[in-house]
């Protein structure tokens, strides 16, 4: 008898842990999908909790849209576009409504004008010289007044000036009107000798950018300039991102001394004063790459501080300002690590605002701050410090 149940305890527990097995089968195959899914929380082990964080990390921060995956930029200079070209005279080709307006009055009325007066000018002193040299006229007129000749030399350029003055005042004001509502907000802050940018309506993104030397300046295994990134001199580490169609408003300061913004394809040059914001606004039409320069004298390195601007469509800026880590506006606030409150690349309480900002180049900036700001040797030339018009030579 007790064989015999031992026997059924036996074949029961046998039974049993065939159903278990036949159960817990299944589960593996549901589990395992679920774990590699985006934002599902890691069951066990070191190496899922890490596949799941960079998944997160990945969807949080997609990838940068102007960059190839290599790390090259994807979009390249176009010859006679938004940069100079060799041998060419007049202004460059713009992409503002404000730079037509401003290259019409220049190319219709300025160039017109001062070619007829010098022209004029011209041909009265060759006049004067022919007809009253002395083996032409041995006796001098003794006429001292006429009055018909002083009023017309008089009110001829009074004239003149009150005809320029038409548009050049409209262009003028057109310059400073105040951005719209829907602006994006750019501010440029001058350094010696770099800039830096931020972007307050989109979560506080910051970024450096500073000039790309050549190949033969750079020790080997750091990043020189190709003819992807840019002209001579022109190229930075770090272009800026704006999107066409869309208004922006620029707001210059500086940190040190006073250092001026200038983009020729813009028809914008806007001085950065050190605890002053100065402001402009512009609307750039056509998607493209374009350079600026410094446009003040700032220093012994003021030939070194760049401006690189690349214009692309509203959801290409979208991607790029969600890849920095920031966000467009009403889409929520770029995460806590990435705007550290209380800098200058915080959120501030407005669109456009200045509120809590130093203007310091911030803590989250992307980008060393190295490319041509190394101290540049000193001189005896007194009070300036320059490199005693070296020019290149000690970069």
């Amino acid at each position: 008898m007790n064989g015999f149940k031992t026997i059924l305890v036996a074949a029961g527990l046998a039974c049993a842990g065939t159903a278990i097995a036949q159960e817990a089968v299944p589960a593996a195959p549901v589990s395992a999908p679920a774990a590699a899914q985006p934002g599902t929380p890691a069951t066990t082990g070191p190496d899922s909790e890490s596949a799941v964080t960079a998944t997160a990390a990945e969807a949080a921060s997609p990838a940068d849209p102007t960059l190839n995956a290599d790390g090259s930029p994807r979009l390249i200079p176009a010859d006679g576009i938004g940069q100079p070209t060799n041998r060419s005279i007049g202004i460059q080709p713009q992409v503002t409504d404000l730079g037509d307006d401003a290259k019409w009055f220049h190319n219709v009325i300025l160039v017109p004008v001062i070619t007829i007066i010098s022209l004029f000018v011209l041909g009265l002193l060759v006049w004067v010289v022919i007809r009253y040299r002395r083996a032409a006229n041995p006796v001098p007129s003794k006429t001292s007044h006429n009055t018909m000749i002083e009023i017309v030399w008089t009110a001829a350029p009074v004239i003149i000036l009150a005809l320029i003055a038409i548009p050049s005042i409209r262009l003028l004001a057109a310059q400073y009107e105040p951005a719209p509502a829907n602006a994006i907000t750019l501010k440029a802050i001058g350094n010696q000798w770099y800039w830096s940018y931020e972007y307050p309506d989109h979560g506080g993104v910051a970024i450096t950018a500073n000039m790309l030397k050549e190949q033969s300046e750079v020790e080997a295994g750091q990043r020189f300039r190709t003819p992807a990134d840019g002209p001579r001199l022109l190229a930075v580490d770090n272009r800026i991102v704006l999107p066409v169609g869309v208004p922006i408003r620029l707001i210059t300061t500086a940190n040190d001394v006073i250092h001026s913004w200038a983009m020729p394809a813009f028809w914008i040059k806007m001085d950065a004063v050190p605890g002053r914001l100065n402001e402009t606004s512009f609307t750039i039409r056509e998607p493209g790459l374009y350079f600026g320069q410094c446009s003040e004298l700032c220093g012994s390195r003021h030939a070194f501080m760049p401006i690189a601007v690349e214009a692309v469509s509203p959801e290409v800026f979208a991607q790029w300002i969600r890849a920095k880590g920031g966000a467009m506006p009403g889409q929520g606030a770029a995460p806590a690590a990435q705007v550290p409150t209380g800098s200058a690349g915080s959120i501030p309480t407005e669109a456009g605002a200045d509120a809590g900002d130093d203007t310091t180049a911030p803590d989250n900036a992307t980008g060393p701050t190295v490319d041509a700001t190394t101290q540049a040797p000193t001189t005896t030339q007194a009070a300036s410090g320059n490199a005693g018009g070296l020019g290149n030579v000690d970069q």
